[in-house]
């Protein structure tokens, strides 16, 4: 098995680099073409759309068939137990490292200090039946593009501009860390496993597919046929990434032009980045520290590879992270990348890689953690008996990692999760819309940041499976 990863990944080499090359001049070309011609960019968005569309049909059945496929790899289910603790273990642990350097960064920076809102951000928002009403204007979004179902997401109006967020049924007015904990521990089971299925619900398929696996292991010769199905299945929708990732240049440049040729055209783009410039700032340099430095010194210090060659090698997977804004859609070429081009082992990239897409949301609640303390600063530069001292900053470090942990897969389902962050405190939720205008742009770097994470934590892990016996 390691002499046919290792001439695969030699194998392609030359061609991988020179498509990661397509994938950056895509986005390179994407840009220009939205800045120089917004009104066109538009016009691609079905493009970006079906592509974005064809990742996403494939993630349920891929989670489920490449758990399964790395349990029953194992041979053993009970030889499980040291990479599972160990993967839950590093994604808790950099989650929290995460927070602390957002909180650290904002801190510095303090990009909320003297920061004056206009008076038209201020909008009315209120939570009703688990959405978010702004300006007392919520309707079903059932012309989302994004998901069939109009119940997951809310259509919200802000100065005429429509923001599509995700439903959180567990968003209440006055939440506490007891009750988001026990949303987290619900979100792993669930009581209708084609529900799940149709609302991407990763968490409950991977432990009923952890479940279903392991009990196959024990079945012996009786299980044997569904054992080589559930294999061939595997392979087969690996294949079909591998298939889609020919595509992948065409479909990340309509993605790019179409969503940053919207933001061009409404002419505002740029006037919103300079009124927020040092709270992009200091998000994004947040996010650097932790992508260029935390996570590569984690990987050298439990590995000794060369991080910034893994940086090379998956390289393809952070540029579609970059622009599907989306971990579960970026989860097959994440998979594809981190077996064939740097050699993690099938059953770490089987098994850690679903898992992380789900609860490790590194840049997430980086960002969640800093917008919250923005948002402090300016509430406390207009309401003087505001407290905001070190008991604060900590109750949000620890929401926004669980929160972060609940948060989907899914672009800008962190503004959701915001609500919970910022009712910890007491901060107004009116001043959410701040953030708004450039949440977008910056939800692109957290998912490439997440799917980093992810990545660099199935290659540590990697390290704590059973070396496969040739029999296997």
């Amino acid at each position: 098995m390691t002499a046919q990863t290792t001439n695969g990944q030699n194998g392609s080499t030359g061609g991988a680099g020179h498509h990661t090359l397509y994938m950056v001049g895509a986005i390179v070309l994407a840009f220009l073409v939205a800045w120089l011609f917004p009104h066109f960019a538009a016009s691609l968005e079905m493009g970006g759309e079906i592509f974005l569309r064809l990742l996403t049909m494939v993630v349920v059945p891929l989670v489920m068939a490449s758990v399964m496929s790395g349990i029953l790899g194992l041979g053993d289910v009970r030889k499980l137990g040291r990479p599972g603790a160990a993967a839950v273990g590093y994604y808790l642990s950099t989650t929290i490292l995460a927070v602390v350097v957002g909180v650290i960064m904002v801190n510095l920076i303090r990009p909320g200090v003297g920061f004056e809102p206009p008076q038209h951000e201020q909008a009315a928002v209120e939570v009703a039946d688990g959405a978010l009403v702004l300006d007392g204007e919520m309707r079903d979004s059932s012309a989302n593009p994004r998901q069939s179902d109009p119940r997951d997401w809310v259509e919200v109006t802000i100065d005429g501009e429509p923001y599509f967020l995700p439903a959180y049924e567990g968003v209440k007015t006055e939440p506490d860390i007891g009750t988001i904990f026990q949303g987290l521990v619900l979100m792993l089971f669930s009581d209708n496993l084609l529900h799940s299925m149709v609302d991407m619900q990763l968490l409950p398929l991977i432990v009923f597919s952890i479940i279903f696996a392991g009990m196959l292991t024990t079945m012996g010769e009786r299980g044997k046929t569904l054992t080589t199905l559930l294999v061939s299945i595997n392979e087969a929708l690996l294949s079909f990434v591998m298939l889609l990732m020919r595509f992948a240049p065409l479909g990340i440049f309509c993605l790019v032009t179409s969503r940053f040729g919207e933001a061009f055209a409404a002419g505002e783009f740029v006037t919103q980045l300079k009124q927020l410039s040092w709270y992009v700032a200091t998000v994004l340099g947040g996010l650097g520290i932790h992508f260029f430095l935390v996570l590569p010194g984690l990987l050298w210090f439990f590995t000794k590879r060369n991080p910034y060659q893994f940086i090379r090698q998956m390289s393809d997977a952070l540029l579609t992270a970059f622009s599907t804004a989306s971990s579960s859609a970026t989860l097959p070429v994440t998979m594809e990348c981190a077996e064939a081009k740097a050699g993690v082992s099938k059953q770490s990239t089987e098994f850690v890689l679903p898992l992380g897409a789900t609860i490790n949301m590194d840049g997430t609640a980086l960002y969640e953690a800093a917008a919250a303390i923005f948002i402090a600063q300016i509430y406390a530069g207009v309401n003087p008996d505001f407290e905001f001292g070190l008991v604060q900053q900590v109750v949000i470090a620890v929401t926004a990692t669980l929160a972060a942990i609940g948060a989907a897969g899914i672009p800008e389902a962190g503004l959701v999760t915001m609500l919970i962050v910022l009712n910890a405190v007491g901060l107004p939720i009116e001043y959410l819309p701040l953030i708004l205008p450039v949440d977008w742009f910056l939800d692109r770097f957290r998912t490439a940041t997440n799917a980093f994470g992810d990545s660099v934590g199935s290659a540590i892990v990697d390290r704590t499976f059973p070396v496969p016996t040739a029999a296997a």
